[in-house]
């Protein structure tokens, strides 16, 4: 059923919300950037309705909520180990139709791909989604040339309008907190972006040959692997280990799982003095090749998901939509 609510009903909405969801969405850091006069959205626990950024996309995904940064796994004594608890309430996280397909592939890779992440897993099962729409199309995303433009599996759509919110509810547990809150009846759309500014072919013929490219190492020439475009990247999942001592006790500790990158020094490194992908090169096209090649060979569908948050973070301009066009090219001439 479509709602809608003004301002006042929507903090009402949100009131209620916050009494059984942690409620988090993309907000503005003030100052934060890479610059003292520059800022950056990304996500975090909402105080309101009015925090959320509706007009931008998010420097940084929503990836942080369900994949923490720096997530502790258990402590440790000489004799013990203990697992922190996991979420203590329902989680609701707004999101945009691209996000929201990244869902699907963070699912893939931590739930099913031969074993379930426990970590992963009690933090899912506890989630539901707020679909954000997109009025108008993101100067970097091509998210229509990925087929991630538009989605039907959110649990709540919000967008704000009129000077309040037009609300869809796809399930009674949140119509019940709109009706509540005062939500008259009305008709609401989702607002999907019908076209990109930046468009992408997927090359459709790569084979093991395509990893020996020269195109491999004009781009690692340029790559500083500064794993930027990962850790904005709401598909990336990989992470690497810590182990933590404390200083009153070196008996006793924690471990932790941390964001790792495939693009950084020391990542493939093995025991042995032996590491895989030395060349800049080597990493940029792994990188790549496994977001539109080797994913999709085994789950049948491409890793990327078109947000476009790489292109807008490297610090070198090295634009990942423009290397897998050139790709989709040079198959052409081939």
């Amino acid at each position: 059923m479509d709602y809608r609510l003004s301002s006042v009903q929507a903090g009402e909405l949100f009131e209620k919300l916050s009494g059984a969801y942690d409620i988090y969405g993309p907000a503005l850091f003030a100052g934060t950037g890479c610059f003292a006069d520059t800022d950056v959205i990304r996500y975090k626990k909402l105080r309101s309705f009015d925090e959320i950024v509706w007009d931008r996309k998010s420097d940084y995904s929503f990836k942080e909520v369900l994949l923490p940064v720096n997530e502790t796994l258990f402590y440790y004594t000489e004799d013990e180990t203990k697992v922190p608890k996991g979420p203590q309430k329902e989680i609701l996280i707004f999101l945009r139709s691209c996000d929201l397909h990244a869902v699907k592939r963070l699912d893939e890779i931590y739930l099913n791909n031969g074993f379930e992440d426990f970590y992963y897993a009690r933090i899912r099962r506890r989630t539901k989604f707020a679909l954000m729409g997109c009025r108008e199309t993101c100067g970097s995303g091509f998210c229509v040339s990925m087929g991630t433009n538009r989605t039907e599996e959110y649990d709540l759509y919000m967008e704000p309008e009129d000077g309040g919110f037009g609300i869809g509810c796809c399930l009674e547990e949140l119509e019940a907190y709109v009706k509540a809150a005062g939500g008259e009846k009305a008709s609401v759309s989702p607002a999907f972006a019908a076209e990109n500014k930046e468009k992408v072919t997927l090359p459709r013929k790569l084979s093991n040959e395509s990893f020996t490219k020269e195109i491999w190492k004009e781009y690692g020439s340029r790559c500083i692997g500064c794993g930027r475009c990962n850790f904005v990247c709401p598909t990336c999942t990989c992470f690497t280990m810590q182990d933590i001592f404390y200083r009153d006790n070196e008996k006793a500790g924690e471990r932790r799982r941390v964001w790792a990158s495939c693009q950084v020094d020391g990542f493939t490194d093995i025991a042995g003095g032996i590491t895989f992908r030395k060349d800049q090169g080597d990493r940029f096209r792994f990188k790549v090749m496994h977001k539109i090649y080797d994913y999709e060979k085994r789950f049948g569908y491409p890793m990327c998901v078109g947000c476009g948050r790489c292109d807008d973070v490297c610090p070198e301009y090295i634009s990942y939509s423009n290397c897998v066009n050139r790709l989709a090219k040079e198959e052409e001439l081939a």
